[in-house]
């Protein structure tokens, strides 16, 4: 009498494809989380730029006026274009944590002596907020009592207030920002190089592959994942930089260092104006410059993994 039951659930069409299905059943609450709190809020800023509003009231639609409100601040090289020059320099200077990691991660990854305590030395930028590597900079840079300004002196150069200067205060906090940033490079160069395959590795070096050659045409591509999980989280962060701008100027000086980022928020959440509608439409093109650049990586590795 009991077989019956027991044959039946053994051909339910759940217990046929429970091995597919069990996978989505663990994914399912990280992808609920996903869409109600990134997608969704993705389609919703597309929607808010079409819009003016002010946070309170009723929304009036405007379709693409805040779009043509962006261009003509960029031909006119004001605020936009500043902030967009600005995010320009930062994902062309951040770029240089990624070689930076990799050599640091290629000299970490030595069997030396007091290896341990390089690797914590270098991995303790990563751990401290954002907010501690503002303020640590600040107080580096300041132009009377700041070490770098110490350190010019000694050798009989003039204080320079990095964070005062126009020309000199994007290349300042970027500088800053490399700090940890490098340090999260190294960290995924750290982990790609454990799984380096030793096998590959002397037989390069019984074809005489050695330093560069051995560097570029053997470990490269096997940590061609860490590479891309760097490039992609590297441009991220160089495009959606806020933190630093907001300890270390809060956009100044004259609003020279403002990025994007920094802009939506003066622009939507500030006293400035409360343009919610504005800052979704400053969001949009940001979001569609990261696209952009991941797209390109991600074409670009299938295509090389593909063979064209």
């Amino acid at each position: 009498m009991s077989a019956a039951p027991d044959l039946a659930d053994r051909d339910s069409w759940f217990h046929r494809n429970q091995q597919t299905i069990a996978p989505w059943l663990f994914l399912a609450p990280g992808i609920l989380f996903f869409a109600v709190y990134v997608i969704i809020p993705i389609f919703q800023s597309f929607n808010l730029s079409l819009y003016e509003w002010d946070g309170l009231g009723a929304a009036e639609y405007v379709g693409v006026r805040n779009y043509e409100d962006l261009y003509w601040e960029w031909v006119d090289r004001d605020a936009f274009y500043t902030s967009l020059k600005n995010n320009l320099i930062w994902l062309l200077m951040y770029l240089l944590a990624i070689p930076a990691g990799l050599f640091i991660a290629l000299f970490l990854n030595q069997t030396v002596r007091g290896i341990r305590l390089y690797k914590s030395l270098f991995f303790f930028p990563f751990v401290i907020s954002q907010v501690v590597v503002g303020l640590v900079f600040t107080w580096f840079y300041d132009p009377t009592f700041g070490l770098l300004n110490v350190l010019l002196g000694a050798v009989g150069v003039p204080p320079i207030n990095v964070l005062g200067n126009e020309n000199l205060v994007t290349f300042g906090i970027i500088f800053a920002g490399l700090w940890p940033q490098t340090a999260y490079c190294m960290i995924l160069y750290l982990t790609g190089l454990n799984a380096v395959d030793p096998e590959q590795i002397e037989a390069g070096r019984l074809d005489g592959a050695r330093g560069v050659r051995m560097l570029w045409h053997i470990i490269l591509p096997q940590l061609r994942p860490a590479t891309f999980i760097a490039f992609v989280v590297t441009i991220i962060g160089a495009l959606r930089s806020f933190d630093l701008i907001s300890i270390m100027t809060q956009g100044g000086p004259f609003g020279s260092s403002r990025v994007l980022a920094f802009y939506m928020f003066e622009v939507a959440l500030s006293e400035y104006g409360f343009r919610m509608g504005y800052g979704a439409a400053i969001a949009v093109v940001l979001f569609m410059i990261m696209m952009g650049f991941i797209t390109y990586f991600l074409w670009s590795m299938y295509r090389e993994e593909r063979g064209y």
